[in-house]
């Protein structure tokens, strides 16, 4: 697969939503960091001692604060709190739809990053682990979740990597992605 291909498909304009707008939900934003010749995805495995998400598998990324200009320098300050990883906004290439996680009530606004290569990374107590996920072999194991508790919520799928399970809102970005890609006959 070709990584310029995939690029192309993700690239979007970006327009990070205003904060100033009404929302009963907590503005938070993600990054979502492609890498290598072989199309890599980065994920983290939350730590299992955080109040919320604890355990859950998700992209990097966390609450929008004051200081923040606006979520895509939430995405990158908390990519780089969390995985001493600095991405320069220039290799930010797109946007997705921001999802609401339905527990802990956070609009999340994913952004795409394409990075040539992963420098060695450090992972700071938010982080239990962190994945280097096959992107299209990952984005195949997707599977509608039956789950009775999830009905109310058209959008639930879930993605395996390994011993993980990649579900809500993580799952819902992923689904993003890989319908652009789609389109795109990519997958």
């Amino acid at each position: 697969m070709d990584i310029e291909q995939i690029r192309s498909a993700l690239t979007t304009e970006i327009n990070p939503p205003s904060l100033s707008e009404l929302d009963e939900n907590e503005f938070a934003s993600v990054l979502i960091i492609i890498y290598g010749k072989e199309p890599t995805i980065l994920m983290t495995e939350k730590a299992q001692n955080l109040k919320v998400h604890a355990g859950e598998i998700a992209f990097p990324g966390g609450k929008w604060c004051e200081k923040d200009k606006d979520l895509l320098e939430t995405a990158i300050r908390e990519t780089k709190e969390e995985l001493c990883l600095d991405v320069p906004k220039e290799q930010v290439v797109g946007q997705l739809d921001s999802v609401i996680t339905l527990n802990s009530k956070y609009k999340i606004t994913p952004f795409i990053a394409f990075l040539e290569n992963i420098p060695s990374l450090k992972a700071n107590s938010e982080v239990e682990s962190i994945l280097h996920i096959p992107l299209i072999s990952f984005l195949s194991t997707m599977a509608d979740d039956n789950l009775p508790e999830h009905q109310s919520i058209k959008e639930m799928h879930t993605f395996t990597f390994e011993k993980y399970n990649i579900w809500g809102a993580s799952a819902r970005m992923l689904k993003q992605i890989s319908i652009l890609l789609s389109k795109k006959n990519l997958l």
